[in-house]
């Protein structure tokens, strides 16, 4: 009897663990086309692109053009493959499962571990790896596995060639991404948006920084041409557009006016 029961037991524990229902998956993030608020980018699907679930996407002189994150989430990859496969890529964590791979970049903007929301950018559009020219090859993943891509909960074209629009950081909150260029000299910062401020520090060439806002003031001529703008850095911290790399001629789209 005893080793009846034993084997009873042994079969109900079997099937109370195969009728325990699975946890339900993680809800996916609403996914925003990777690129800056009211961009136009080209994406192209293709049966025999890998994996075929990716998007390709392209613009007219692309090459160099911010990339930014399509959700929440934090980057977990930050690599560089040489000449083959994504190139230089980023990866990153959203939760749940869910994960999305920008590939093929020129630069990175971004490091391992750092948290990333809406519109910031993490690279920028190159033709790293196996790309056979300038492009952003995109993925969304679960657990692994490319899925159809969604933007905003509507699946992406399959298969074609797609305009689609960002509103990725559109919501005027964002702070914004930018490179000192001044080909050696660390630049000057000042304690408002002009050269008759004063100097309250200077950045070095080569720094990346972080744009809380920008607003108009003294006309400087800088590395990228002669520019009113000035970004401020910081409080009290301001440093002419003029020497910093954005990835645009002007104001950066979704970052707030000072």
């Amino acid at each position: 009897m005893r080793k009846r029961w034993l084997a009873l037991g042994a079969t109900a524990a079997v099937l109370a663990a195969t009728l325990v229902p699975a946890a339900p998956a993680m809800a996916a993030p609403t996914f925003k086309v990777p690129f800056p608020c009211n961009q136009s980018w080209s994406g192209q699907t293709r049966t025999n692109h890998s994996p075929a679930n990716a998007i390709d996407f392209n613009r007219t002189d692309d090459l160099g053009d911010p990339v930014v994150a399509s959700a929440p989430g934090t980057v977990d990859v930050v690599t560089n493959l040489g000449d083959t496969s994504y190139g230089k890529y980023v990866r990153i964590n959203h939760g749940g499962g869910h994960t999305t791979y920008y590939a093929h970049l020129n630069a990175f903007n971004v490091s391992v571990g750092q948290t990333v929301g809406y519109g910031r950018v993490i690279g920028y559009v190159g033709t790293t790896g196996g790309s056979t020219g300038p492009h952003l090859h995109y993925e969304q993943r679960i657990d692994g596995s490319s899925v159809k891509i969604k933007f905003n909960g509507v699946q992406a074209l399959y298969w074609g060639t797609k305009n689609y629009t960002s509103d990725n950081g559109c919501g005027g909150t964002n702070t914004g991404e930018g490179t000192v260029n001044t080909a050696g000299s660390p630049l000057t910062v000042r304690s408002g948006p002009g050269t008759g401020y004063s100097s309250v520090g200077t950045v070095a060439d080569g720094a990346k920084v972080t744009i809380q806002c920008q607003t108009s003031g003294t006309s400087v001529s800088g590395t990228y041409g002669t520019s009113s703008i000035w970004d401020r850095i910081g409080s009290g911290r301001f440093i002419s557009d003029a020497y910093v790399y954005t990835g645009y001629d002007g104001y950066i789209p979704g970052v707030p006016r000072c």
